[in-house]
């Protein structure tokens, strides 16, 4: 009897690994179209499937618009690794059963304020302006007022500095080109679309210089971050740690051939032109960093998100389980 039992649960549990790193998984891929998959174009290209050992898995790309489309299918299981802000990983981490866990940065910061008002040179250059900003609720937003309080500017109604969030982030450039607005924050790829569309010139204020200067950081902030289904990567670390090696590899090589990637970005009608991709990307801030070791970077700048609005984050700083920690897996 004793021999049956043991029988049927080491079959048991061979048939979860089996189901966990089988021959046959899949991993569901969820990208945003825009800038932030643009490192995934030379993985779609030459990388079909991921295998080690005895496991492999194929690759299966999803395109989303943006993160509220992704994250329903992250929650329900049909994505298994997707790319988000960072605040918003960390808001589900803490507000869904730490369903989530964060991976890697992506992308450093990469936020500018650009204009054509050539008297632009500092922030206390703002005060009476009107500023439209890429993304309420976002990292431009919480960012540039950390940057204004840090340079005793008041910003609101009746501040110095009117904040404006009504045009959405793909429209700004037009609307700086045609001259109906004249200060905006905006990450790249659009600050890149501004200067290729249009024969203005445009006065640029580097959001990440000001952040390092003034919060004495070393690094720059983390801007995008890969997100793992929890328990996918605990079913499948081997399978895990390949493509993570894999998508390092095409972050890398994104970086060093940016002619390649916007044709490639093209191709796969990830949301920007050849042309665009190709001169933004040297801007972009593209790496390749595990959570784990950039852990004192995401705590400041979720920090930054707690003092604006503690809800961008939900409610408190995420603990350390929200970092993936390969040497555990």
């Amino acid at each position: 009897m004793k021999r049956k039992i043991v029988f049927c649960f080491a079959a048991f549990f061979c048939s979860f690994l089996i189901f966990a790193e089988g021959e046959n998984l899949k991993i569901r891929v969820g990208l945003l179209n825009g800038p932030t998959c643009i490192p995934s174009a030379y993985l779609m290209e030459n990388t079909k499937s991921v295998s080690k050992d005895d496991f492999s898995a194929e690759l299966e790309f999803q395109k989303f618009a943006d993160p509220q489309a992704l994250l329903p299918k992250l929650i329900k299981k049909e994505i298994d690794i997707g790319f988000m802000p960072l605040n918003v990983a960390a808001k589900v981490y803490n507000s869904g059963n730490k369903s989530l866990v964060c991976v890697a940065v992506t992308g450093l910061g990469n936020l500018s304020l650009i204009t054509n008002d050539s008297q632009i040179q500092r922030f206390s250059d703002l005060k009476g302006k009107t500023v439209y900003v890429a993304g309420q609720g976002a990292t431009p937003e919480y960012l540039l007022k950390y940057l204004l309080q840090e340079n005793k500017i008041s910003y609101g109604e009746k501040g110095d500095v009117k904040l404006d969030f009504s045009i959405p982030t793909a429209q700004l450039a037009s609307q700086l080109i045609s001259g109906k607005i004249q200060y905006a924050v905006m990450p790249e790829p659009f600050v890149t679309i501004a200067k290729l569309k249009s024969e203005n010139q445009f006065y640029i204020l580097d959001l990440q210089k000001e952040y390092l200067e003034l919060s004495g950081a070393k690094n720059i902030y983390p801007l995008s971050v890969m997100v793992v289904r929890a328990d996918f990567a605990k079913q499948n670390p081997q399978l895990l740690e390949v493509f993570l090696s894999e998508f390092e590899k095409s972050v890398a090589w994104t970086v060093e051939n940016p002619v390649l990637a916007g044709e490639l970005s093209q191709k796969f009608e990830l949301g920007l032109s050849a042309l665009v991709v190709e001169k933004s990307i040297p801007l972009s801030n593209y790496v390749f960093i595990f959570a784990k070791d950039a852990e004192s970077e995401i705590k400041d700048l979720l920090s930054i998100f707690m003092k604006g609005d503690k809800n961008s984050i939900g409610g408190k700083l995420p603990d350390s389980g929200f970092y993936y920690d390969k040497k555990k897996s």
